[in-house]
């Protein structure tokens, strides 16, 4: 096992970190200024070996709570934004805190949804992201509770997990390990599953359990898995208060849980369809299916039976199978209501219908991605 580990994350030369609300929090729900210091001190080891460290932090919400005294947490929407910019500013201070001991300056980014949804922000996201490691500092990123209503209404980044998968992506980063409170993924027994090969095994065993801090779960960090591994990164979940986890886990130690990555790394544009989310979807049948998966094909009108949503020429699309799954993503040669006009004919019938407006693809197989 420990072989195998090494074999995956020793060659490791760029990663992101993330942490979770309660990670981040003492006994007493306040900021845990000396874990956090303890977190800076092994980016800083790992800097020296000539990794690249981005750091993904959760706590906002939770430090402006108790910033403000505040016993829970709001229900309306305003107050819960306020209290978002107050704890902002107290998580950084920390952050800054820890790394100025290092002589290291920090750059706060924060994301809202739209920063992955939109092609020009995603990349913009990497290109800054670059940017701030060039100049030695270490890259701070959280999602903008202050203005992102998706967040705080418990819809969108799923305890910044997500978050973290995307900034990978976005990055091209060859590992990403959320640490959280637990050692891993755990089987029925308890004990911490050391190797995922298969997400939907893995899926059996999550916990329904969430903290009472966080939002997230398990189940968050399977679809950060997911994402992840099926662009062929790995991702490892482990105990964050381990003494010097980071370092251990690429020396190959047996920590937390790795899941493998696909043998295929995605490049480009595949990278951001299968990280922005999709406009609406379009139902193929079961030939169809098997053109796309078994036999790498375009989609064309005559596999479609179905649309869901209203898109677009141009939106991106998920493409679901007559079961209802999601077998793929893909940019759409047209909008929804011409995909319910040609479905379920031939190529020569569309031509004949639309003239010069005709795509003989829905979507075309460059502009696809298969679902990991």
């Amino acid at each position: 096992m420990r072989q195998l580990r090494q074999q995956y994350l020793g060659g490791v030369r760029s990663m992101v970190v993330k942490l979770g609300t309660q990670l981040l929090s003492d006994a007493s729900k306040k900021l845990d200024l000396p874990y956090i210091a303890t977190v800076a001190n092994q980016v800083v080891e790992l800097r020296r070996r000539g990794i690249i460290v981005s750091i993904v932090s959760s706590g906002a919400i939770g430090a402006g709570l108790r910033e403000l005294n505040m016993p829970k947490r709001p229900s309306d929407m305003a107050t819960l934004q306020a209290v978002a910019a107050v704890g902002q500013r107290r998580l950084m201070d920390a952050w800054a805190a820890a790394f100025a001991e290092h002589s290291l300056p920090v750059a706060q980014i924060l994301i809202t949804r739209d920063d992955i949804d939109r092609r020009g922000r995603f990349l913009n996201l990497r290109n800054t992201l670059h940017a701030a490691h060039k100049l030695s500092a270490i890259p701070i990123i959280n999602e903008n509770d202050t203005v992102s209503t998706d967040e705080l209404a418990r819809i969108s980044f799923g305890d910044n997990d997500i978050l973290a998968a995307l900034v990978t992506q976005a990055l091209h980063a060859d590992l990403l390990v959320l640490l959280t409170v637990v050692d891993g993924l755990l089987d029925d027994a308890q004990q911490p599953v050391r190797l995922v090969r298969d997400l939907a095994q893995a899926q059996q065993l999550v916990r329904k359990e969430k903290s009472a801090l966080g939002k997230g779960g398990m189940n968050s960090k399977l679809e950060a898995a997911r994402l992840v591994t099926g662009s062929g990164e790995a991702l490892v979940v482990a105990d964050g208060r381990a003494m010097r986890v980071l370092p251990r886990l690429l020396e190959g130690e047996e920590l937390g849980t790795l899941f493998m990555p696909q043998p295929r790394r995605r490049l480009g544009r595949s990278r951001w369809i299968s990280s922005a989310r999709a406009s609406g979807a379009i139902v193929i049948d079961q030939g169809a299916v098997a053109a796309l998966v078994q036999k790498n094909r375009s989609l064309l009108p005559a596999g479609v039976v179905g649309v869901e949503g209203s898109f677009d020429k141009g939106d991106l699309v998920e493409i679901k199978g007559p079961d209802g799954r999601v077998v793929a993503r893909g940019l759409c040669n047209y909008d929804a209501q011409s995909v319910a006009r040609i479905s379920g004919k031939k190529t020569s019938q569309v031509r004949q219908e639309l003239g010069e407006a005709a795509y003989d693809e829905v979507v075309h197989r460059d502009n696809l991605v298969l679902a990991s």
